[in-house]
């Protein structure tokens, strides 16, 4: 190789050396680009019968393939070029930086691929997903946070090729007791939901589309982050959460075990009506509903009231929004049968006539009740 330099530059001397450099760095760079092109035409027929991984892997790593090939062309280049000892100098640290660069951006492009990949054996839109959230949600979070670390590793590297920059590491080292402090205080917040994160990756109190009640709201998990939880709300807003809420405050989760729920239908009705009637005809609602999941109907009578007595209807679902509409099905048809069939045990105002001793018509006590759920 230095037999190489000599005689190039030997047969270069006529030329101005600043001539020569740019030349040579030019001609690095057309020649990566070129070699680039073939080589990522290459790989393209290797993996075009592979799996989806491999096919991935080419088609993400086509810009850091680029810069890594550049890189080596330029320090090639710059090895050879007649440059001053300055601007040799800069080149290489450039050199360097992109090399740093590179290794970090292949590194969270695997990673990012790698979890993709993973992910497609898990199907969110299923009637179950329950394990299907709890691996997504376990998958993101993970995924978000070693990319946050590849990051912050990246440019701490990239920092550290700088003299001043490593003379404020060694000092900051010397000084670690102080400068943990300070540290720790100032990035409090971010360490926070950091821990927040790892916390709910491990023990999952919420996962990716779970249904939510939180601050009064009902919704869905939408995406969780490193730093916040997006929930979409019944009417498609979004409410934005820091992860350590959900480690600090109480909230409902209606699918932490299943997505199954129990809906509850409650009516009043006159004593005069048959109970059996309203569970025969519940039962038939429910088993031509195509929303019902064949596992709960029940209808009970709990409670009695001046003049009506209270019926309470159970009936299941497979998620929230299916339990939701389930209930109001229920309601509507059977309200319809009782209008039909027994209007007369609806709640109504009474009002009833008799003659005291002395003839005058006197009102009995009036009551009345409304349809309620």
């Amino acid at each position: 190789m230095n037999n190489f330099i000599a005689e190039f530059r030997q047969y270069t001397d006529w030329l101005p050396n600043w001539i020569v450099s740019i030349g040579l760095l030019v001609a690095a760079i057309l020649i990566g680009l070129a070699v680039h092109r073939l080589t990522f035409r290459i790989f393209t027929r290797l993996v075009e019968n592979k799996d989806l991984f491999w096919r991935s892997v080419v088609s993400r790593g086509r810009r850091p393939l680029r810069v890594a090939i550049l890189t080596f062309t330029l320090s090639v280049a710059a090895t050879i070029a007649p440059l001053a000892a300055r601007p040799a100098e800069i080149i290489r640290h450039v050199l360097l930086i992109a090399f740093i660069l590179v290794l970090g951006w292949s590194a969270k492009a695997a990673l990012h691929i790698w979890m993709t990949v993973y992910l497609r054996r898990f199907k969110l839109d299923a009637e179950d997903n329950l394990l299907a959230r709890a691996h997504v949600t376990q998958s993101r979070i993970a995924e978000r946070i070693a990319g946050a670390m590849i990051v912050v590793l990246t440019i701490a590297a990239m920092l550290m090729t700088f003299p001043a920059v490593q003379q404020y590491g060694v000092s900051v080292l010397a000084s670690a007791g102080v400068a943990g402090i300070v540290l720790g205080l100032a990035l409090q917040p971010m360490l926070k939901n950091i821990f927040a994160g790892i916390q709910l990756a491990i023990t999952q109190p919420i996962r990716i589309d779970d249904a939510l009640i939180v601050e009064g709201e009902w919704g869905n998990v939408e995406e969780i982050t490193s730093t916040y939880v997006v929930v979409k709300l019944w009417d498609w807003r979004r409410m934005i959460l820091p992860l350590s809420y959900f480690i600090e405050n109480p909230f409902q989760n209606w699918t932490r075990e299943g997505s199954a729920l129990i809906g509850t239908v409650m009516i009043y009705l006159d004593y005069t009506i048959p109970v059996s009637v309203i569970r025969k005809k519940v039962e038939e609602i429910a088993a031509a509903s195509k929303i019902w999941d064949r596992r709960v109907v029940n209808v009970q009578v709990t409670d009695f009231r001046e003049s009506v007595m209270e019926i309470r209807i159970l009936v299941s679902a497979n998620n929230a929004p299916k339990t939701f509409d389930m209930r109001c099905e229920m309601r509507e048809k059977l309200v319809e049968f009782i209008q039909l069939e027994y209007p007369n045990a609806l709640p109504k105002v009474r009002t009833d006539r008799h003659l005291d001793g002395s003839g005058a018509a006197v009102l009995g006590a009036a009551s009345h009740a409304s349809l309620q759920s």
